[in-house]
């Protein structure tokens, strides 16, 4: 087994007042050699953006981008002609491909809005820019793990350009859970989205992430109600 942990407070930081972020790797100012990326997992930023206020049409290419909207919506407009509204409780995908221009702003003028986003290299290149968004149900993923992103266009699940899986549960003090990675080359990165858990003899609470490779499965212990990611991603 090969790991590596991240813990909330060693993540980099900006604040530009209407934009707090965090990056679990190096993303804009924030350049760390140690956290370039997991395997074939770039980004992962938590964002908390101000009512009102976002990015205005900006440039991808070449990158799958899940965002995962934990609190608040998001406003969505981009160049092949979406547009819409990406509450919590649904995740939006864009597979940039040969170049994709959007905007995201919170939609609120009210209420702040915290989200996930979230960059994969993608497994192809060039392909034609592609959107989608979708609406799941938290009783779903109750004590177990909920698909939400996978490259076979499984059912019930949004699909991207990567062997990658992306899983999402909600899970009760004392309950063990489980989880094998799909693919014997893909690794696991694991991030507690809210409580704490132990895994690979770690205890990890709120915002602690944990990279695992080289591994036939994860053993979770819930030392407390909790909400996990886990990333299911090709380490080559």
């Amino acid at each position: 087994m090969k790991k590596i942990i991240h813990r909330a407070e060693d993540r980099g930081a900006a604040d530009h007042g209407w934009l707090k972020a965090h990056h679990s790797f190096s993303f804009a100012n924030y350049q760390d050699e140690s956290k370039v990326h997991f395997g074939e997992l770039r980004v992962l930023n938590d964002d908390v953006i101000a009512a009102g206020r976002g990015f205005g049409m900006h440039p991808h290419d070449n990158m799958e981008i899940v965002t995962i909207p934990l609190s608040g919506s998001i406003k969505h407009q981009d160049s092949m002609g979406n547009s819409g509204i990406i509450r919590a409780g649904d995740v939006q995908i864009m597979s940039a491909g040969k170049g994709i221009v959007h905007s995201e702003f919170n939609a609120s003028t009210a209420e702040p809005l915290n989200l996930f986003q979230i960059w994969v290299f993608p497994k192809v290149r060039n392909i034609e820019p592609r959107y989608d968004q979708k609406t799941f149900s938290a009783e779903d993923r109750k004590g177990k793990f909920q698909v939400l992103v996978s490259p076979g266009k499984e059912e019930g699940t949004m699909w991207v350009n990567q062997d990658v899986w992306f899983n999402l549960g909600d899970f009760s003090e004392g309950q063990e859970v489980s989880y094998s990675p799909k693919l014997k080359t893909n690794g696991l990165y694991l991030m507690v989205v809210d409580g704490e858990v132990e895994v690979a003899g770690e205890t990890l609470k709120k915002r602690d992430a944990i990279g695992i490779s080289e591994i036939e499965k994860a053993d979770i212990k819930v030392k407390s109600n909790s909400e996990i990611l886990i990333i299911d991603v090709p380490m080559v």
